[in-house]
C-alpha cells in the first residue's frame, strides 16, 4: 500500500540509495526538501548538478577538486618532499583537520582489496610511482587499519624501498578496523608523531 504520492515515494527513494540514509531518514530529508522554499531547493539542486559537472581528479594528488590542482598542491607552503598516502579525500580532510601535517598527500582513491577484486591497477598507484621521480625525502602510508588497508600499506613499502626513499607507517592509536574519517585530531595527531619506518 503506497502511503506517498508517487512523485513523493520517487523523491524518498532515490534519497534511501544515499550512503548511510535508511528508509526514516529519506523520509525526514524528502519532507524537509518539499517544505523548503523553492529557492532553497532549487540553491540545493544546483549544487549537486554543479558538483557532479565540474569535480575530478587533481592532476597531482588526485583528491577531488573543482580545479586543475587542490588547494594543498597549490600551495608553495607545502612541503613537496613528504608525501602521505591516504585512502579517500575524507582521510586527507581527516588530517588536515589536525593542522599539523605541512607536506602533501597522495589519495589511493581506495584500497587493494582481492575479496571485492581490487587490485593494485584499481587505485592510485601508478601516479604515486611517477610523483616518486620528483625529488621526494619520505612516504607516509595513512591508509585504514583494516586488512585492506594493511594490505594496501605493505604493497606500497615494498613497490617504495627500492627507490631509496624513506617509507614510514601511521602508528598505533588508530583503531584497528576504524576509518580514519571518524577518528578524533587527537588521537590521529598521536599516530602522525609516532609513525614507524617499514
Amino acid at each position: 500500500m503506497d502511503y506517498y504520492s508517487s512523485q513523493i515515494s520517487r523523491l524518498i527513494e532515490e534519497l534511501a540509495k544515499l550512503p548511510g540514509v535508511g528508509a526514516k531518514s529519506a523520509q525526514r530529508l524528502a519532507f524537509h526538501i518539499i517544505n523548503q522554499p523553492l529557492e532553497d531547493v532549487k540553491r540545493l539542486s544546483d549544487a549537486i548538478l554543479e558538483a557532479k559537472k565540474n569535480v575530478r581528479y587533481c592532476s597531482q594528488c588526485c583528491t577531488l577538486t573543482d580545479e586543475e590542482l587542490c588547494p594543498i598542491c597549490r600551495n608553495p607552503k607545502r612541503d613537496q618532499s613528504t608525501i602521505m598516502v591516504v585512502e579517500n579525500s575524507r582521510d586527507l580532510a581527516a588530517y588536515e583537520k589536525t593542522a599539523k601535517f605541512e607536506g602533501v598527500y597522495h589519495v589511493l582513491q581506495g584500497a587493494i582489496s582481492p575479496m571485492l577484486g581490487i587490485g593494485p591497477n584499481d587505485i592510485r598507484l601508478k601516479e604515486l610511482m611517477t610523483r616518486l621521480q620528483g625529488d621526494i625525502k619520505e612516504v607516509i602510508i595513512a591508509t585504514n587499519s583494516s586488512l585492506e588497508g594493511e594490505t594496501t600499506a605493505m604493497y606500497i613499502s615494498k613497490l617504495i624501498k627500492p627507490t631509496g626513499i624513506k617509507v614510514s607507517r601511521i602508528a598505533s592509536g588508530v583503531p584497528v578496523g576504524g576509518d580514519l574519517e571518524y577518528i578524533d585530531e587527537v588521537t590521529l595527531l598521536r599516530a602522525l608523531e609516532g609513525r614507524v619506518e617499514l
